[in-house]
């Protein structure tokens, strides 16, 4: 009998379900609104306190719990689904070397030989550096040397005939600078004689100052010596 009674004592109790909203919401009103006739400051019982304390602590562990439920969501979140904000732009990478240069023929050239020079500029040192002369095969140009102004063993250079012309090449050599400053590149050449037209005559000069930097081209033609010089 005794077994029997606890047994329905317990299925009872597993049934209960409270309802905490309610529950706090009646304790709220009791407190806020004293019974009619009743003092207007009263103090509470130390039972109400205690069952007052006992819902408060109820209601804190919900938010307890669903605090740790948003910081589980916001720890889970896979990087690819955060929009972050874009990187700063690689300057260093996105910058481009500043360079001037200008193609002429030398005035000291004459009816059988000439000098073609290059003048290049820039305001920075350069760690990658490669010139190229184009002189056009308007007949009977043949090498007869090069120099630049800058020291010799920094370079390799190369002459060679291709598709119509004689191409001179100035190449810096890994490990070397070229100064920030004014520099001249010159190609000699014999040619038929007479007066040669220097139309046809190219140049490129391609560069980088650092090994981030995009590398800057620049291409032009050449000026011919002023009227009135050999």
């Amino acid at each position: 009998m005794m077994e029997e009674l606890r047994g329905r004592l317990r299925e009872a109790a597993d049934a209960h379900c409270p309802d905490r909203a309610r529950m706090l919401a009646r304790v709220e009103r009791a407190m806020a609104a004293p019974p009619a006739g009743a003092p207007a400051r009263r103090t509470a019982s130390p039972a109400a306190w205690l069952r007052v304390t006992g819902t408060t602590a109820a209601v804190a562990g919900v938010l307890v719990a669903g605090g740790y439920a948003v910081a589980s969501a916001t720890r889970d979140v896979k990087p690819s689904q955060v929009t972050a904000p874009p990187a700063p732009a690689d300057t260093d990478r996105a910058r481009r070397v500043q360079l001037w240069a200008d193609g002429r023929v030398d005035p000291h050239s004459n009816r059988y030989w000439a000098q073609s020079n290059i003048t290049l500029k820039t305001r920075e040192p350069l760690t990658a550096l490669t010139v190229e002369l184009r002189v056009a095969q308007t007949g009977g140009v043949t090498d007869t040397g090069s120099w630049r102004s800058l020291p010799e063993r920094d370079f390799t250079v190369s002459v060679r005939e291709e598709a119509g012309a004689l191409v001179f090449r100035w190449s810096l050599r890994a490990g070397r600078t070229v100064p920030a400053g004014q520099h001249v590149f010159a190609a000699q050449y014999n040619h038929a004689e007479g007066s040669r037209n220097a139309g046809g005559d190219t140049y490129t000069a391609s560069a980088a100052a650092g090994p981030a930097s995009e590398r800057s081209t620049l291409r032009g033609d050449f000026t011919d010596p002023a009227p009135g010089t050999p």
